[in-house]
């Protein structure tokens, strides 16, 4: 390179340096994408500065409730007691899933707000009316149906971590209380 073309070369630098006083240019190695490396002095100790993007939040994991449902008439007696697993997948959806005489039932569990007109009534059916009950805790539905033509419906509150209580009713008469947790 001419001597000319450096002089010039050189002003553009210290031009661009003055307009950018506050600011650094770093050039970056386009088949690589990195910076290329920085001359340095070799008086002077070596530092590297490396920089680690923030990792990207993780997807909510799912939450697995284990529930026992109690037997509460003649009917519900002959499945026994039972156990439903309720697989919350934190986005106010999961799925519900139970065996009764023999049948896998499979479905879905929801959360419902305050609002939501038909809550309370597996409970009144189940454990019957009673004015001074009240729903406190986040309140959920759940159904499930099985191969054999079974379904059944549930109701239920969670009340703590892991934690709550509900009423289920199967499409033979088959009535049951629900218990989570412990």
């Amino acid at each position: 390179m001419s001597q000319a073309r450096f002089l010039v070369s050189a002003t553009v630098a210290a031009l661009a340096a003055a307009t950018l006083s506050a600011c650094y240019v770093v050039p970056i190695d386009p088949r690589t994408g990195q910076p290329y490396p920085v001359p340095r002095d070799a008086s002077q100790p070596a530092s590297v500065a490396i920089i680690t993007p923030p990792a990207s939040p993780a997807p909510p994991q799912p939450t697995v409730l284990s529930a026992r449902l109690y037997p509460l008439n003649p009917q519900a007696n002959k499945g026994g007691m039972l156990t439903a697993v309720v697989m919350d997948n934190n986005t106010g959806r999961g799925t519900f899933t139970l065996s009764y005489l023999g049948d896998a039932l499979q479905g879905e569990a929801s959360r419902v707000d305050a609002g939501y007109a038909a809550f309370g009534r597996v409970h009144t059916e189940v454990l019957g009316a009673n004015p001074q009950r009240s729903f406190s805790g986040r309140r959920g539905i759940a159904n499930a149906y099985g191969a054999k033509g079974v379904n059944v419906q549930c109701e239920y509150l969670i009340t703590g971590p892991m934690m709550g209580t509900g009423a289920c009713l199967f499409s033979d008469g088959a009535k049951y209380q629900m218990h989570f947790g412990g």
